[in-house]
């Protein structure tokens, strides 16, 4: 296989490298001191360092398929109601345009777009921050296609299994159980507390007993099961990177949890880790 050029360096040929689904929860998690940002950066650690990282993040939709291509992406703050101090954040890590080419040609089955003016969204660089705060590891995004079933999303993160073995980190960025309506938000609602609805702990259990089955049809078919889940996924975007890294799931690859807590009663800052 060709070697793919980063500026001036190559994209190498390497072990399969690992899989993440991250939960990102509030965007303050990028400044706080949380136990969700410490889980982050103490599995950033144990990973190999990655010549590139790839990530599908639930806070870019479009219609169609893209991936970000600017050299010097800048730090989009797509969030409203924060402290100043989370506005100021600058995450200044180097884009890829030949690493997005190769996404592109890697998605075979689509017709994929370059975005040449899309910078880094927070589902992005507010959990990166923590992992990598030199911001050397060059970023890609791939966009979700709001008009495409879940089916499609797991289909299309299949294709991206070649990547794993140059050396990419793919990074799925969202929540398990995203459902932002039944919080009443107050100065005393702390994101940072365990605290899970009913509906919330129910649908958390049927993923998981459906991930340790490996049973992706079904996760990808969620809207069958039930009204937990129906509550849990109130929109797609959150659950559709979930998808995208299971679908990259290896047949005899682990799959490991951490920052497995329910918070604010209807979300989960569950993340994991495959390979």
């Amino acid at each position: 296989m060709q070697k793919l050029s980063l500026g001036t360096e190559e994209l190498p040929q390497t072990a399969t490298m690992p899989v993440l689904f991250l939960g990102h929860g509030s965007p303050m998690n990028a400044i706080e001191d949380s136990p969700f940002a410490r889980g982050w950066q103490e599995m950033a650690q144990s990973l190999p360092a990655p010549a590139a990282i790839l990530c599908v993040s639930a806070h870019w939709e479009t219609r169609g398929t893209f991936v970000t291509t600017m050299t010097q992406p800048p730090t989009i703050h797509d969030f409203g109601g924060f402290p100043r101090a989370l506005y100021e954040v600058e995450y200044p890590a180097p884009g890829s345009p030949v690493l997005a080419e190769a996404a592109r040609d890697t998605l075979q089955k689509t017709p994929v777009g370059m975005a040449g003016a899309r910078g880094l969204d927070h589902g992005c660089w507010a959990v990166l921050i923590r992992m990598y705060p030199a911001a050397n590891v060059p970023i890609v995004q791939v966009s979700l296609d709001h008009t495409k079933a879940a089916a499609f999303h797991y289909d299309l993160g299949q294709e991206l299994a070649a990547l794993r073995r140059r050396g990419v980190l793919i990074v799925c960025s969202g929540n398990m159980v995203h459902n932002l309506r039944p919080i009443v938000l107050s100065e005393d609602l702390d994101f940072n507390r365990p605290l899970a609805l009913d509906w919330a702990l129910e649908a958390d259990g049927i993923f998981k007993r459906l991930i340790a089955a490996r049973d992706h049809k079904a996760l990808a078919n969620y809207q069958a099961l039930g009204s937990a889940v129906q509550l849990a996924v109130a929109t797609p975007e959150h659950y559709l990177p979930m998808l995208y890294a299971l679908a990259l799931q290896g047949k005899d690859e682990p799959l490991v949890y951490f920052n497995d807590v329910p918070v604010a009663g209807s979300l989960t800052m569950t993340c994991f880790k495959i390979g």
